[in-house]
């Protein structure tokens, strides 16, 4: 494709995939939607294979504190107005670039719609998970079923998608940047102090790569992880 075309491509996810992705919430009315594929808590999740006590050690290897989740907590209030568009932006930047979007592309090298609207609204309600994580089991083993997700091991499978079957590692770590670093004039919404804004996107930095971390797992040697 000429780069016309993934301009327009870009806006075009950004512009109609919300409306699919939330079209269960207009079907269900006040009620929450069910997500495609959204499984967090199901019995069907596996377990996850490190302990809540390592998963402490990880937080303390981020430097990730209290302090941190108040100030992810503070952030759901101000990012769940502005969900659709923050993740209209990432979806954006996916569509932009013809390296990222073939991993939701199918073997005619078309984008497939329905898998990216259906991935779409899992990204949305993580938006929402990530700012009010307990960091219990259930969300343990949650995140290591989207590190599977993310690997031939397991991708495609959920949505039943025809696309490349797995998403290389270095993209995992590297999108750490542009998630955070788009997400901040998201934070500046709330009407909150600079310092606020500061701490509330220094939490989200070490979420996210704590994340990217555990979704990493498949990717490296038995034993190694």
């Amino acid at each position: 494709m000429h780069a016309r075309t993934h301009i327009t491509l870009a806006l075009t996810l950004s512009a109609l995939l919300p409306m699919q992705a939330c079209a269960a919430t207009q079907q269900a009315g006040t009620a929450e939607p069910e997500i495609p594929g959204y499984t967090m808590g199901d019995r069907t999740v596996r377990k996850a294979p490190i302990t809540l006590g390592e998963l402490e050690e990880i937080k303390k290897s981020l430097l990730m504190s209290d302090e941190d989740i108040r100030y992810l907590r503070m952030s759901r209030g101000v990012l769940e107005p502005h969900v659709e568009e923050l993740v209209g932006v990432w979806y954006g930047f996916v569509g932009g670039n013809p390296h990222l979007l073939k991993y939701f592309s199918n073997s005619a090298g078309e984008p497939d719609g329905e898998y990216l609207a259906r991935v779409r609204a899992r990204f949305e309600r993580w938006v929402l998970d990530t700012a009010a994580a307990e960091y219990d089991q259930e969300w343990l083993d949650y995140q290591f079923e989207i590190g599977r997700r993310h690997h031939r091991v397991g991708k495609n499978a959920t949505d039943n998608a025809d696309a490349i079957d797995h998403i290389h590692f270095r993209h995992l770590p590297a999108l750490t940047i542009p998630v955070t670093t788009t997400l901040r004039p998201f934070l500046e919404r709330g009407g909150h102090s600079a310092e606020e804004v500061d701490k509330m996107h220094a939490a989200w930095v070490k979420s996210v790569l704590l994340q990217s971390i555990l979704w990493s797992y498949p990717y490296v040697n038995d034993g190694d992880f």
